[in-house]
């Protein structure tokens, strides 16, 4: 799995409502929501002087009322500019791992009796809201990024023996890439196998689509879910990245 095509999938997978390409470095907004999609993320480190590049991202967020923020990846940027951000007063927050699987090689473990059930765009996001104990009025640039992924989309909703929704998340196949999103269980419903079981069914969905690996990020703190991707599924590590964040963002 190539860390390169991962990003490249990941950023068709979660698209922006606008964005501007720089010598490398592509420049992603959306009102604010997440900082994935509101964002510098660095694709190649690029040939133009490193501080006239970030003064030009800066200004370009501060243009919009965006707080500047820069997602760095392990295996591509420029080296030095962890530390100038760094020098600049920028925090690092969210370290992130990228975990990847080649399909052929997924495991089955053991799972809880559940179904997997496609749902359109909006029931779907209504249902997530509910998990997250959202207000769904709140997530109309969330919907508006899931509306325009390019790629063959899977919102799917997990539901026990009873019928109940037990989870739901997003899978978007990319060519031979398929990206996980958006992945919650009920609270009440947690440790229970039911996270393992939504992402087994989301594979094999996958496979069938013709894509051939899988890719999710995982925050490095999240333990409990680093043990059912990595322990059950057979996902390992690819590569990982932080954020840079002015203005006590985390």
């Amino acid at each position: 799995m190539h860390p390169l095509r991962i990003e490249e999938a990941g950023l068709n997978a979660w698209p922006a409502a606008q964005h501007l390409l720089y010598d490398g470095w592509v420049l992603r907004f959306s009102h604010g929501y997440t900082k994935r999609a509101n964002s510098v993320n660095i694709l190649t480190p690029g040939e133009l002087d490193l501080l006239e590049k970030i003064a030009r991202c800066e200004a370009e967020y501060t243009r919009r009322d965006l707080p500047s923020i820069f997602r760095i990846t392990s295996f591509n940027p420029p080296p030095e500019l962890d530390t100038t951000l760094a020098q600049r007063a920028y925090t690092q927050v969210s370290p992130t791992l990228v975990l990847g699987l080649e399909l052929a090689q997924r495991r089955t473990p053991h799972l809880p009796t559940g179904s997997l059930h496609s749902e359109a765009l909006d029931p779907w996001l209504a249902i997530f809201c509910d998990l997250r104990g959202a207000a769904l009025d709140q997530h109309q640039m969330h919907r508006a990024i899931l509306h325009a992924i390019p790629g063959q989309t899977q919102f799917a909703v997990l539901r026990d023996e009873s019928g109940a929704v037990v989870g739901c998340g997003i899978a978007v196949v990319d060519g031979a890439y398929m990206g996980l999103f958006d992945l919650i269980v009920d609270p009440a419903q947690r440790n229970q196998g039911y996270g393992a079981a939504l992402v087994a069914h989301l594979l094999d969905w996958a496979a069938t689509m013709g894509a051939r690996y899988a890719y999710l990020q995982v925050e490095e703190a999240n333990a409990p879910a680093r043990r059912v991707y990595e322990a059950k599924l057979g996902y390992k590590m690819v590569y990982w990245y932080w954020y840079r964040v002015r203005n006590g963002l985390k």
